[in-house]
């Protein structure tokens, strides 16, 4: 009998993709679903991560891992809500915000290291305390903060606080500044606990996201804290992507229109003095 030549059109990625079903499709016969779930994950989350900073759409990482576009879709929206993956533009995935810190080159500061000089210089101006955060899925995280002068300081969250990205000015700054497939894909992951905040309804955080971006900048009051409003402004990064936001908050008394528009000015002014070439 002939023997059979391997069609030279067949593509290398096909191959990779056959061989890793076919490394799940052996799995020992004691493995359990859960178990299986998760080394699909794992497996999803290397091919996310070897793609670097310029990611992989959905077909590729199908490709990649073996696995059919709704199993990607399932894990990749697990994997975008806890924070290990993101969204980079439209259609690729990349590490995401918990994962990022550890890609970073050894010595290269982290945010929070980076941000700080830039909430010591707003704070040093308006007296007040000024807050860093980054986002974590549909959630944002306090990276760092710092304390004013002024002799009532409204420590509104801590470095550590979780919240839903969008109730405090900073997170709202940063969900405005994300395109619209991911501030819809955040407002419904949060649409359950949004009312524990001061009322917030995913309708307001719309009208709120669209206010922004026509000012340029947040303002929000009495949602994350009964009393307080505070003023937001999204970070970005050397590529113009949005990935971190600063925020100063006060009583509603020290904070009218005028005051608003000023503190604004500040961070935009620090920002371009302490990161010009972005975060």
């Amino acid at each position: 009998m002939p023997s059979r030549t391997v069609n030279k059109n067949v593509r290398q990625a096909d191959v990779s993709a056959r061989a890793a079903a076919a490394r799940i499709s052996s799995a020992e016969p004691g493995d359990d679903p859960g178990s299986r779930t998760l080394r699909r994950g794992l497996q999803l989350l290397d091919a996310v991560l070897a793609s670097g900073r310029e990611g992989l759409r959905v077909v590729d990482l199908c490709r990649a891992a073996g696995l059919e576009r709704a199993t990607v879709h399932r894990l990749l929206a697990t994997l975008v809500e806890s924070g290990y993956a993101a969204q980079r533009g439209r259609f690729r995935y990349v590490a995401g915000p918990r994962l990022a810190a550890m890609a970073q080159p050894a010595g290269m500061p982290n945010m929070a290291v980076r941000l700080r000089p830039v909430l010591e210089r707003v704070s040093a101006a308006c007296g007040d305390a000024a807050f860093a955060i980054v986002r974590e899925g549909p959630a944002s995280h306090c990276i760092a903060r710092h304390v004013g002068t002024h002799p009532v300081q409204i420590l509104v969250i801590q470095v550590g606080t979780r919240q839903p990205l969008g109730v405090g000015a900073a997170g709202l700054a940063l969900l405005s500044a994300l395109p619209d497939d991911e501030v819809h894909a955040a407002v419904a992951a949060n649409a359950r606990v949004l009312g524990r905040y001061g009322g917030m309804t995913p309708e307001r955080m719309a009208l709120l996201v669209r206010a922004t971006r026509e000012r340029g900048w947040s303002v929000i009051g009495n949602h994350a804290t009964d009393g307080v409003l505070a003023v937001g402004m999204a970070v970005r990064n050397s590529e113009g992507e949005p990935v971190a936001a600063i925020s100063v908050a006060s009583t509603l008394d020290r904070m009218p229109r005028e005051r608003q528009q000023l503190i604004a000015r500040w961070m935009r002014e620090a920002l371009a003095a302490l990161l010009p070439g972005g975060l």
